[in-house]
């Protein structure tokens, strides 16, 4: 079996494969305050759980946008699950050609879509990644990575809306009655929700006038399924699309 592990900004995302079967899959919040002991203990608890133990698994393979757990979490592995990570970066073999100015400052689990992506649908795709920032990642043809765009997540934008203001409250990120909002929480939820789904409507017409119309848009992230019902440009929905391409790398470079 195979534990892949997604370190974001807010959360930790694990995934228990059988083959290519994802048997398990758990979502903790990420906290820089945890110590490795901390973690490796959450983390075998888990498997544990799941009914597996340490001495099943045949490797570890994990992706982290977050350099002070990076560390940790490898630490962990080592003391409680007595395995080496593979840590996912620029440098691994991939099979994708990246082609922007900066590849070392590339974020591991961009990279890790584009893989999966390239794997399960090809291209040329859009990958709109619904995370802490919302980030759009362009494949070609070919399947070579060409670049994208960052933008602040949209749980990021409720929470600024709460910090600057002086009477705005925090409100569920969901679906209004209509886009005209008659309260304070409604007119909110339609900036925050309908706003977003302008924006990613927006931004996928813009690159497909660079890529063409054979374009495919997947969505992923915890929010991609609540964006992709409120627009029809989002053709694919794959939740667990990092924790796939965790899987995938793992296995080009056995």
């Amino acid at each position: 079996m195979l534990l892949t592990i997604d370190i974001g900004n807010t959360n930790v995302t694990l995934g228990l494969y059988e083959g290519e079967t994802l048997k398990r899959h758990w979502r903790m919040a990420t906290n820089h305050e945890r110590m490795p002991d901390e973690y490796g203990l959450m983390i075998a608890d888990l498997l544990d759980h799941a009914g597996v133990s340490s001495q099943q698994l045949e490797g570890i393979c994990m992706a982290s946008v977050v350099p002070p757990l990076t560390g940790r979490v490898i630490q962990a592995c080592n003391t409680y699950l007595d395995a080496e990570p593979m840590n996912v970066d620029y440098t691994t073999k991939t099979g994708v050609s990246i082609q922007i100015d900066e590849p070392a400052r590339l974020g591991a689990d961009r990279l890790v879509d584009v893989v999966a992506v390239k794997h399960f649908y090809g291209g040329p795709a859009c990958i709109v990644d619904f995370g802490t920032a919302t980030t759009y990642d362009i494949m070609d043809t070919a399947g070579a990575y060409l670049g994208g765009a960052i933008a602040p997540g949209i749980g990021i934008s409720a929470e600024a809306l709460v910090k600057y203001t002086a009477q705005l409250p925090r409100v569920d990120l969901k679906a209004p009655p209509n886009v005209i909002g008659k309260n304070t929480i409604h007119a909110m939820q339609s900036g925050l929700l309908f706003g977003y789904v302008s924006m990613v409507e927006g931004m996928v017409k813009r690159f497909t006038k660079e890529m063409g119309p054979n374009m495919k848009v997947i969505g992923t992230g915890g929010l991609a399924e609540m964006i992709a019902q409120q627009t029809n440009v989002i053709q694919i929905t794959a939740p667990w699309l990092t924790l796939d391409g965790l899987r995938l790398i793992w296995e080009m470079n056995q």
